[in-house]
């Protein structure tokens, strides 16, 4: 059975990323004849069709020449499946790129080779290294236009690689591909345009990168969601906790500490609607029975021991998704796994500019899209991982308590996001 990459797209309007989603689907014979029929149909003036039309496809994006939300494609090859959320391009929607890009393994950007590393090409990739996307795929797209120079693909590679070594990137998780979407060159099949180029197209890549399970290796974190209690004659005192293995792995005799409380028992038993299991891994949906009557309640987490004490207080990385300014003294809601806090901003202590990769101090406030620092306070003990450490109990949302908006997407701990320059001149971090 072929495995699954989750992957997500950026680029900034007009770099051509509608094209290149299309050029996939098109060439992996991912596309069914009618949809080809429409877009023929639809291609101004005849001639080759606008592969682009077979990912715009609202209406309203149409009309603006931008894709303004995350739209998830399917498409498989003989040796992966792949999951591709298709982010918008404009500045005004970076929000988005952060929805699409939270659950990627890797994040394709495309830049123009007539223009290079622009300022939303530097938001996107703080966006990958704020939600920690293992890999990234630079796609240098329109080659054709620059006549398939050699130097322009290479100028550009290495101006990219010099912004994702300075937010942490390593050498091997980063791979630069010169295509044309338009032409197809490089995209699913060698082009003959670039013979100095001897890498792998950009479909050989997607389909032979390692994939990385989120949190596979990490402790077990098992927020409960629900408790079952049937309350039936032929199990009149079944108590289980039904929820997600967000992290790690959880088997039958497992001790496990319950938080906040902090106490410690037993797994009794993993019950499935297809039986009993003797083990179940992250991202599987389950029932735990417990060998103590424990005061387990939604928003309860169940975490292998040795998990940090809970806490009221912290700082965290936040990506600003509303419109509405944060500012220091906002009280908000906090969603962290499956319980949700009430959460007081104490201040505002940095801004990611994303232009110069420099941290601005006390900013006062950030606006929609900007990335930064804060502390907060929290009404009930929260049980936080670092998200280096795991991802899954490291993340948080904040919540409008009036409307129920989601304003921002939060990361507890150290982050790659705001790496800037030390006063030795080398790469730093925001801690």
């Amino acid at each position: 059975m072929a495995d699954l990459l989750k992957l997500a797209t950026a680029g900034s309007v007009d770099d051509g990323k509608s094209t290149l989603v299309g050029r996939l689907l098109y060439d992996t014979k991912s596309v069914l004849a009618d949809q080809m029929e429409a877009v023929e149909r639809a291609t101004v003036g005849g001639g080759d069709p606008d592969l682009s039309l077979l990912v715009d496809g609202l209406r309203s994006e149409r009309e603006q020449g931008i894709t303004i939300d995350v739209a998830y494609r399917y498409f498989a090859t003989p040796r992966r499946s792949f999951v591709m959320a298709d982010t918008p391009g404009h500045v005004q929607y970076t929000r988005n790129t952060v929805t699409g890009a939270s659950t990627a393994q890797l994040a394709v950007l495309l830049v123009d080779a007539r223009h290079g590393v622009v300022e939303q090409t530097r938001r996107h990739v703080a966006v990958m290294g704020l939600l920690r996307v293992p890999r990234l795929v630079l796609a240098v797209n329109k080659m054709d236009l620059v006549d398939h120079d050699e130097n322009t693909f290479w100028r550009i590679a290495k101006e990219f690689t010099g912004l994702t070594d300075a937010l942490g990137y390593g050498e091997d998780a980063v791979t630069a591909i010169p295509v044309s979407a338009k032409q197809g060159d490089n995209v699913v099949l060698p082009s003959g345009n670039t013979p100095w180029y001897e890498g792998p197209t950009l479909l050989d890549h997607l389909e032979a990168v390692p994939v990385e399970g989120a949190d596979h290796d990490a402790p077990l974190r098992f927020p409960v969601q629900y408790v079952v209690r049937p309350r039936t004659d032929a199990h009149p005192d079944y108590r289980g906790y039904a929820g997600l293995v967000a992290a790690g792995t959880v088997r039958v005799g497992d001790e496990v500490d319950v938080l906040p409380d902090g106490q410690r028992t037993r797994v009794e038993g993993i019950d499935t609607f297809d039986g009993e299991l003797r083990a179940a891994h992250v991202g599987q949906s389950v029932v735990l029975r417990l060998a103590d009557d424990l005061g387990v309640a939604r928003g309860t987490l169940l975490a292998a021991p040795g998990a940090p004490e809970p806490v009221t207080e912290f700082d965290a990385t936040v990506a600003w998704l509303h419109e509405k300014p944060l500012r220091p003294g906002a009280r908000l809601l906090l969603k962290h796994g499956t319980r949700t806090v009430q959460a007081i901003v104490g201040a505002v202590t940095h801004r990611l500019d994303t232009e110069s990769l420099a941290l601005v101090e006390d900013p006062g406030e950030l606006v929609i899209n900007d990335m930064g620092r804060v502390s907060l306070t929290v009404s009930e003990p929260l049980p936080l991982d670092g998200y280096d450490e795991v991802a899954a109990t490291g993340s948080f949302l904040l919540v409008d308590p009036q409307a129920g908006d989601t304003l921002a997407a939060g990361l507890v701990g150290r982050s790659v996001l705001a790496a800037t320059l030390d006063g030795r001149g080398g790469p730093g971090q925001l801690g």
